[in-house]
């Protein structure tokens, strides 16, 4: 009767601990941002001219959603924060407020008590710097992840795209990164420089540049069979006639809140399109939930839809 007992008992821990653990194949997850391209120059074209390889190459490996929004704050540091922490929050757009909640990246370090360099903030804009941090009491200053951001951090101005490429290219061989947010900003800085013509090259460079991380995450021996990667917009543009069309975006038309999204891991479906109702803060949820942890009040939810069949 005792033996009977004490193998019932070790049944059941080992049943709590595979329930606590989730069964997934993804140990890294990579968020990729471009920043502030319009839904109708990117997947709503049906020629796809400007993304062909999200269209050609990476579509058939994962998931598109078509109705996928930013139903927060339509611009830069809000979507980067509402990507991070999995709230929308109203704040200025020039990197002087840090988000109020804590970041996946800081509860990711904190989960797993990995060095910094596990989690990495890698952006073309420095203002995207303050997504290393969060004013929450007993979490701001700690447990930040690496940045690499703008030309050589906060303030100190933005950077090429091809310069974050090869940043992200080199920080992902070296240092080995489980969690890494990455934004490309030009399509963003040339729409509101009213240069339709650079706006529409800064689509499709964006695309080779993540086409370039998808690559390589498929063929690094660290990264291959593990890693998810969600790639999205921050916020949108204005529609032609509205205000003053692409060069600006913020309030809440449906040019501003209609945006990308595209989902690939091991875990994930293949080839696959979905008109599911989804928007930016159910991306940290998700991601958070690949790794084991979760954000507490969150909004967001877990895109179950996304999910190979168990």
């Amino acid at each position: 009767m005792i033996r009977r007992f004490f193998t019932l008992l070790l049944v059941l821990q080992c049943l709590i601990v595979v329930a606590q653990t989730p069964p997934y194949k993804t140990k890294n997850v990579f968020i990729i941002v471009m920043d502030g391209p319009r839904w109708t120059e990117t997947w709503g074209d049906s020629t796809h001219k400007l993304i062909p390889h999200m269209a050609n190459d990476m579509a058939k490996e994962g998931v598109i959603f078509t109705d996928f929004k930013n139903n927060g704050p339509t611009y830069t540091t809000a979507g980067h924060t509402a990507l991070s922490t999995g709230f929308y929050q109203s704040m200025k757009n020039n990197g002087k407020v840090l988000p109020k909640h804590p970041t996946i990246f800081q509860y990711f370090l904190k989960k797993t008590g990995l060095p910094k360099k596990s989690a990495y903030v890698i952006t073309s804009k420095d203002k995207l710097a303050i997504l290393t941090n969060c004013q929450k009491k007993g979490w701001y200053n700690q447990y930040r992840p690496a940045q690499d951001c703008g030309i050589n951090g906060l303030f100190s101005g933005y950077r090429q795209d091809g310069e974050t490429c090869r940043a992200v290219l080199r920080i992902l061989e070296q240092d080995k990164p489980n969690l890494v947010i990455v934004n490309f900003q030009q399509p963003d800085s040339w729409g509101h420089a009213n240069n339709w013509e650079n706006y529409l090259k800064g689509v499709s460079t964006s695309d080779d540049y993540i086409y370039a991380i998808f690559k390589f995450i498929q063929t690094n021996e660290h990264y291959k069979d593990n890693t998810t990667i969600f790639v999205t917009n921050d916020h949108g543009r204005h529609l032609d006639g509205h205000k003053d069309g692409f060069v600006s975006h913020g309030d809440g038309c449906e040019g501003c809140r209609h945006i990308n999204f595209f989902a690939f891991g091991p875990d994930f479906k293949k080839g696959v399109i979905m008109d599911s109702g989804r928007e930016q803060i159910d991306i940290p949820v998700t991601a958070a939930h690949l790794l084991g942890f979760e954000i507490p009040k969150s909004d967001g939810d877990v895109m179950e839809e996304l999910f190979q069949s168990r």
